[in-house]
């Protein structure tokens, strides 16, 4: 039997991309709690791991040649479980080039933009004292979200999955449609809604998504702790 990668993860969207992978690939996997609410991320042992200082990370005993490994960056790690199963990722060139542009769009475009959406409509609102400073950051991203969204929907109108087939750039993406939380409705937006739906009803990615669900807890509410976490969260200079 093949050795457990260890997933060093905390339950958000970019934790859930690397568990849906596991589960899809069945690769055995442990799980390693990184509560990034209480500064675990800055630890010498996770950033040994991840010099970046966020998760996901894994370390993979059965690497390339048989050694070990470890990686961080979500859109890595996908790719090399990707290359380590042969599965999601095509073999030849034109068809991975289609999902690496897809993959990398949600890398450097959804990801990033929904989360500074989740960060001003969530989180800003007990952090920011200046409403007008407030509102220019919550349109600013909510709108480039509403953009990002209809990008994916012309992209799927005509297809079922974002490069063809089904593949780790739909795993990357469908953990960052989270239209409440940004300010979307996907009734806008048929086509992504479908995919939606479609990616979600996999019973891998109801595993995946489920991981850790325990240990969520809302940092935008009041109370002590939850200031805490904003500013280990929101507030890191360099540690």
């Amino acid at each position: 039997m093949a050795a457990a990668i260890e997933l060093w993860y905390w339950p958000t969207p970019n934790g859930w991309k690397i568990s849906i992978a596991l589960e899809e690939m069945g690769l055995p996997y442990e799980v390693k709690y990184v509560n990034i609410g209480a500064g675990e991320q800055f630890t010498p042992e996770f950033q040994a791991l991840s010099p970046n200082g966020r998760m996901p990370a894994i370390v993979d005993p059965e690497g390339p040649d048989g050694q070990p490994i470890s990686l961080f960056e979500s859109g890595a790690i996908l790719q090399y479980l990707g290359r380590k199963t042969g599965q999601f990722y095509p073999q030849d060139e034109r068809g991975r080039a289609n999902v690496d542009q897809w993959l990398f769009w949600q890398m450097a475009g959804l990801g990033p933009m929904a989360g500074q959406t989740h960060h001003f409509r969530q989180y800003a609102p007990a952090m920011i004292s200046d409403q007008r400073q407030l509102a220019y950051g919550v349109n600013r991203y909510t709108n480039e979200t509403h953009r990002l969204y209809s990008v994916m929907d012309r992209q799927l109108r005509d297809r079922d999955y974002l490069a063809g087939d089904y593949s780790i750039a739909d795993m990357a993406a469908w953990p960052w449609i989270l239209p409440k939380l940004q300010g979307q409705s996907l009734d806008e937006f048929p086509a992504l809604k479908a995919w939606h739906e479609r990616v979600g009803a996999r019973e891998a990615v109801q595993k995946g998504r489920a991981v850790g669900a325990e240990h969520r807890r809302d940092v935008s509410a009041g109370g002590k702790d939850a200031e805490q976490a904003r500013k280990l969260l929101f507030g890191q200079r360099g540690h």
